[in-house]
């Protein structure tokens, strides 16, 4: 069972980020900042995030993003996490996400060294993408695991 070179690409999303969050989590290297309680994600949502542990899976997912898009801006995250404004009986519009936490996030990815600022936006440093490439080989493990026909797409 030889798995060579598995990358980000290779697994699928939720679970790539899920367990880059529960890494973050227990290297406990960035803490969430004191406001994400009551924060909201963006001008386009009601309610902040009702998860615990949401501030980790966002760092995971502004990671993976930078990873697949970079390099990318600031502004240009912040429209990733957006979402349509419920503007009543007017029609929908296109909002960003909040910017604030993108810019927090990325702070705190920095300082951890997994991302690095270009002069075209931030890309992932080699040890970031060393980071989520073996998350994605011990993800990619756990698959083949499960379900041992996934291995021929492995060679």
């Amino acid at each position: 069972m030889a798995i060579d070179m598995v990358t980000v690409y290779d697994v699928p999303p939720d679970k790539l980020i899920r367990a880059v969050a529960e890494k973050l989590k227990k290297e406990k290297k960035a803490e969430p900042p004191e406001w994400t309680r009551w924060v909201t994600t963006g001008v386009h949502k009601e309610k902040g995030p009702e998860q615990e542990d949401w501030w980790y899976v966002r760092l995971a997912s502004v990671l993976r993003k930078i990873y697949i898009m970079g390099p990318i801006g600031t502004s240009r995250l912040a429209a990733e996490y957006g979402g349509k404004e419920d503007r009543g009986s007017k029609r929908y519009k296109a909002r960003k996400g909040s910017r604030a936490i993108v810019r927090k996030a990325l702070q705190q990815l920095e300082e951890l060294g997994y991302v690095k600022k270009d002069k075209n936006g931030r890309t992932v440093t080699p040890q970031g993408r060393s980071f989520m490439d073996n998350t994605a080989h011990e993800i990619m493990k756990d698959l083949v695991k499960e379900n041992p026909q996934m291995e021929k797409y492995l060679k």
